[in-house]
Formats: C-alpha cells, structure tokens, sequence
C-alpha cells in the first residue's frame, strides 16, 4: 500500500516536465490522478498512459487554468469523475523573460495570469470540496526565484514569490478545516528547459551548487509526496526549498 493509496490528486500543466514527475510519483504511491494542461496533445496522452500503466485511474483534461471559469467547470468534472478532490498542486507555469525597462505589460501579465491567477482559481474551486472532505493537502510550486528574486525574471519572481504568500494565507485560513498549504521552491532542475542550455553553462550552475550537481524532477516529485501524504500532516504554510543548498 503506497503512501497516497485511496486519495485523489489534481495537478495543473502536467503533461510535461516536473508536473508529469509528480503526477508518476504520485500514482507510484497509489494516488488517482486528474491532471490539466492548456490541451491534451501527444504528450498529454501519453502522460495518460504512463500513469495507467502503473495501475491507477488517471484523466487528462484540457483547461486554460488562468481562466476563472474554465477552472470551477474543470474542477467540478474532476469531482464528479473520481469522487474526490485530496490533494491540489498548482503546478501551471511559464515564463517570458526580460529586463524590467525592456518588459511589456503583456510579458507581465501572461506570466502572472499563468503562474499566480491559475492558483488562486483552483483553489478558489478546490477548497469547498475539500472543507466537506474535512481535509486536503495544496501544493503550490514556487521557485527560488520567487524567495531571493532573479535579475531579468522580475514577473517571474513576484508571480512565484506570491504562490509562496498564497500558500501562507491559505494555511492560516483553512487549518481548521484540516486544509493544509504549502509551497516547494525548486532550484536549478534538469528539464527539458535547462537541457537546451549549453554544457558550459550548465556545469558553471552546477559548480555554484554545494551538492555539486542540478536537481532532477524526482527531487522534486519526492517533496510533493511528502507534503502531499500525511507524513507531513502537521505541516503547513511553509516553503521548502529544494535546491541543493544553493540559497542558505
């Protein structure tokens, strides 16, 4: 019996990257997963098939999370699918870099409306289903951008640096309703992303590192299962920095 056997776990921009990690860790542990991406391509299903395989009901669904609306209706679909909703993580992100005297107000708000917007939608639609429940885990990926900052990342960091506040609020306003929130700041991660990066670049990332290496997405799917389980369940409102010791 896995650590997340009989619960529910719905996790947005999943068909790639660190969600799809989390999304297969946590059916490894026995979890039902729902997961939504802006469209359910080639990748999303067969993201669908990999979490099959491993024995647990699975669906994607196609969702623009930064949409109010779209979300209460995905949200409802998903109850209505698996029964329950125990555990979110708002996982849905992009980014669009740039100085902050060369950014554009569009470059602004598509990262915040993404990154920021698309949690407070699905929480805003979880936490009623969870309150019946009496009880639920949130999960909000931040970055260690959104706690030190970043030059050139600046709706980056303040779009992260706000799901971190969020998870803090949440925690204060649901724990007596055995919610709990949380959020995980990845460092440096081998993705598809960092891997289009030259070598030398990325070895000079990995020499700043006290490990003395990049993080790798299961780094970050194991601190999900953590939060996401009752091995933490007397956490909450916190942020775990999963980084390698880069910040201290």
């Amino acid at each position: 019996m896995g650590l997340l056997t009989g619960k529910t776990a719905l996790i947005t921009g999943a068909a790639r990257g660190i969600g799809k990690g989390i999304a297969l860790k946590f059916a490894a542990e026995g979890a039902n997963i729902a997961f939504t991406d802006l469209v359910i391509d080639e990748n999303g299903q067969a993201t669908e098939a990999e979490i099959a395989a491993l024995g647990v009901k699975v669906k994607g669904y196609a969702s623009n999370a930064a949409d109010f609306a779209q979300t209460e209706e995905v949200v409802n679909k998903v109850k209505e699918d698996f029964g329950s909703i125990d555990i979110l993580v708002n996982n849905a992100g992009i980014t669009k870099d740039g100085l902050m005297l060369r950014m554009t107000e569009a470059q602004w708000d598509a990262v915040i409306a993404v990154n920021l917007k698309s949690a407070f939608n699905f929480i805003h639609a979880c936490t009623p289903i969870m309150m019946r429940q009496r009880g639920g885990s949130i999960i909000n990926m931040a970055s260690v951008v959104g706690v030190h900052g970043n030059a050139g990342q600046c709706n980056y960091a303040a779009s992260k640096a706000g799901l971190i506040a969020l998870a803090k609020s949440i925690a204060q306003e649901m724990g007596a309703k055995g919610i709990r929130a949380n959020a995980i700041a990845p460092g440096f991660i081998e993705t598809a992303m960092t891997a289009a990066l030259p070598d030398d670049v990325r070895k000079a990332w990995a020499q700043k590192i006290p490990l003395r290496r990049a993080g790798q997405v299961e780094d970050i799917a194991n601190t999900a299962v953590f939060l996401a389980s009752d091995l933490s369940s007397y956490v909450t409102g916190q942020v775990i920095e999963v980084d390698g010791g880069m910040n201290m």
